[in-house]
């Protein structure tokens, strides 16, 4: 092999792993998910839900974004290290009891006074993510995706294994607590032993105002982040109460399946392949162009799908208690290719340079979303909540990020075409999941109509080209490597 061949391999590999690693988590989530949620119920659920919205807000400001230095970092991270360590362990935990001393208030106006012993347990993750984030930060550098594997999956398996338990003795939302809190502890022994360099404190201060510049904006714009994709569930919750929040969560979750499975792996090849076109401009908007019609193409039959058989995939899945999920799931899934596009177009601005707009874009996005779901809320309930968010991913987040796009020089017209074809394919699936002797049919039928014409629909779409990618899409050695450790990745 040649010397290329052999620097090309880690990059390979780690993708292997890091593709393995999600379609595992996510077929066992999706199983152990049903189980919970059919053996705590909606009012449980929600309230669970609760104190995971609060946790997510306190992550996404954790370790203040330096974890993400290490792996930017040009060289030898032994001298970074300890410092990061430092910061992330000395901020986690000031979050971590500003989390459980804020637990009664928040809860009490999520409208779920009872989540508050959940909120107060779920502090401990905060600072197991602190203590372990350049640990996380050091594998992810290294690409060691496969140790990484092996933490995830003793984390989500050992959190699911305690939770049912505690779930089928009657422990309610504290069950989902303890096994969130245990898988997370226990994954944290796990990154701290295969990380390449062991735990160590220090203070640089020439390095902590480096640091700062560079991961205070990141922990700016992870809140925003945060706030894109949790502040209509704050809504839900402090408006209808638990139960109803556990059905939008629910469907969250559902609605969130074609973004992971589609969009996730995608992201890991699309921003090298990008990169290694960034000084030739028609270049890099043709692998734009390449890399959208393959993800349309995947993702606007599967997502009108999943909207079109909303009803019986929740009641299916999850059974008759958890019908009020169907309606918002519907336009749920439609939204999902919102963020699906939305994340491709922010890896292509990310390596083309144009991160002023990015921010512009989340802001607008944040501002738009939170009186819109209000009003939604108000209108139509979760129905209206979700067909809120949609609406605003329409009308706002797509021509925002077409105002981007021409900013940056890249022509917004090939992108709508690209987007022709899988519409009308996408349009089949609706037909069929609405024939005589389907509609209204046994769930299975429905589902299989689905299925069949989702098959269908990815088959012409195939024989047409659009699942074309590059020949080259993998990630070179010399390629940057993209985004740092997931600040909820051992809390989750």
């Amino acid at each position: 092999m040649s010397g290329d061949g052999h620097r090309v391999a880690p990059e390979r590999r780690a993708l292997g792993f890091s593709a393995a690693n999600t379609a595992l988590s996510k077929l066992a989530g999706l199983v152990v998910g049903i189980v919970l949620a059919r053996l705590l119920g909606p009012s449980e659920f929600g309230t669970f839900a609760v104190a995971f919205v609060a946790l997510m807000a306190v992550l996404s400001l954790n370790d203040l974004g330096v974890g993400l230095a290490i792996v930017r970092w040009p060289d030898d991270p032994r001298r970074l290290a300890p410092t990061v360590a430092s910061v992330s362990v000395l901020s986690s935990a000031v979050l971590a009891v500003g989390l459980a001393l804020a637990a009664g208030p928040f809860a009490t106006a999520m409208g779920a006074p009872g989540a508050a012993p959940a909120v107060r347990l779920l502090a401990a993750c905060v600072l197991v993510n602190g203590v372990v984030a350049t640990a996380a930060a050091l594998l992810q550098r290294d690409l060691r995706q496969d140790l990484r594997l092996v933490v995830d999956q003793v984390n989500l398996w050992l959190g699911a294994v305690v939770s049912l338990v505690l779930a089928a003795v009657g422990a309610g939302a504290m069950s989902l607590a303890v096994g969130r809190v245990s898988g997370a502890v226990v994954s944290g022994v796990l990154l701290l032993g295969f990380s390449p360099l062991p735990l160590r404190f220090g203070w640089d201060r020439a390095l902590l105002r480096r640091l700062l510049r560079f991961g205070l904006p990141l922990a700016g714009a992870s809140a925003v982040v945060f706030g894109i994709g949790f502040v209509d569930q704050v809504l839900v919750g402090h408006h209808l109460g638990p139960a109803s929040l556990g059905a939008y969560v629910l469907a969250v979750n559902l609605a969130g399946w074609p973004v992971h499975l589609l969009s996730g792996p995608l992201r890991q090849v699309s921003p090298p392949l990008f990169a290694r076109r960034r000084d030739d401009q028609p270049a890099v908007r043709a692998a734009l162009g390449s890399v959208a019609r393959a993800l349309l193409a995947l993702a606007v039959p599967c997502c009108v799908a999943l909207a079109a058989s909303a009803e019986q995939v929740v009641h299916l899945l999850y059974g008759a208690e958890w019908a009020a999920a169907a309606t918002p799931l519907r336009w749920l899934a439609l939204g999902a290719l919102v963020r699906i596009v939305a994340e491709l177009l922010y890896d292509y601005l990310v390596v083309v340079g144009r991160t002023s707009w990015l921010l512009a874009v989340q802001l607008a996005w944040l501002v738009a979303l939170v009186p819109a779901v209000a009003v939604g809320l108000r209108l139509g309930g979760l129905a209206g909540a979700a067909a809120s968010s949609a609406l605003v991913g329409l009308v706002v987040v797509l021509p925002a990020y077409a105002l981007a796009l021409r900013a940056a020089g890249t022509p917004v017209r090939p992108l709508l075409g690209a987007a022709a074809l899988p519409a009308l394919a996408a349009l089949g699936v609706v037909v069929a999941v609405r024939l005589p002797g389907v509609a209204g049919g046994p769930d299975l039928v429905v589902l299989a109509a689905a299925a069949v014409a989702t098959a269908l629909a990815w088959s012409l779409l195939l024989v047409r080209g659009h699942l074309r990618l590059p020949d080259d899409v993998r990630a070179p050695a010399d390629a940057p490597r993209r985004g740092g450790p997931g600040r909820a990745e051992v809390a989750r």
